[in-house]
C-alpha cells in the first residue's frame, strides 16, 4: 500500500534557498556539517519527524547523505551541526551527515522531511534509506522537500 501524505510541510534553510547553491561549509569540501532546516506546517497529530537527504544524480543511482528519525515535533528548527534524532546508515555506511560531494557536474540534493503519526524508536541505527522508507510506510501524514545544488 502506498503512503499518501495529506498535507505538505514547508522546508526552508537560512543557509540556502530552494534550488539554490549549498554553501561549501555544508559539503565534503568544507566543514561537512548539516545545514539548518526550518520546518513549518507540521500537522497537529504528528508524533515525530524524519529527514532523508539524498542525491538522485549520483553516478551509481540514489546516494543517501543523511538519515534521521524520531526527531521531536517541537524541533521545527534543526540547527546546523546537530543530531536532532536517531541517525541511520548513509551510503558511506556511517551514522552521520555526509555533505554533498559530487564527482563532477552540479547535483541536486533533496532535504526531505517527513511528519509521522508514530515514533520509530525500535528501528536499529543500522537501518539504511530503504529500511527507513519501509518503516515509514503507512505512517507519513505530511512531507516536504528543500532542494539544494552543489558542484565542484
Amino acid at each position: 500500500m502506498a503512503t499518501i501524505a495529506t498535507t505538505t510541510l514547508t522546508v526552508k534553510s537560512f543557509a540556502f534557498k530552494n534550488n539554490g547553491f549549498i554553501p561549501v561549509q555544508y559539503t565534503c569540501d568544507g566543514a561537512n556539517i548539516n545545514p539548518d532546516l526550518k520546518i513549518d506546517d507540521i500537522p497537529a497529530n504528528t508524533k515525530s519527524l524524519a529527514i532523508i537527504v539524498d542525491d538522485p544524480d549520483a553516478p551509481n543511482g540514489m546516494f543517501c547523505h543523511w538519515l534521521v528519525w524520531d526527531i521531536p515535533v517541537k524541533n521545527n528548527i534543526i540547527t546546523e551541526k546537530s543530531v536532532p534524532g536517531i541517525q541511520g546508515r548513509n551510503s558511506m555506511h556511517e551514522n552521520k551527515y555526509f555533505g554533498p560531494c559530487p564527482p563532477s557536474g552540479i547535483h541536486h540534493y533533496h532535504f526531505r522531511v517527513y511528519a509521522l503519526d508514530t515514533k520509530l524508536s525500535s528501528l536499529s541505527p543500522n537501518t539504511n534509506r530503504k529500511g527507513l522508507l519501509n518503516a515509514m510506510e503507512g505512517h507519513i501524514i505530511s512531507s516536504g522537500d528543500l532542494i539544494g545544488l552543489y558542484g565542484r
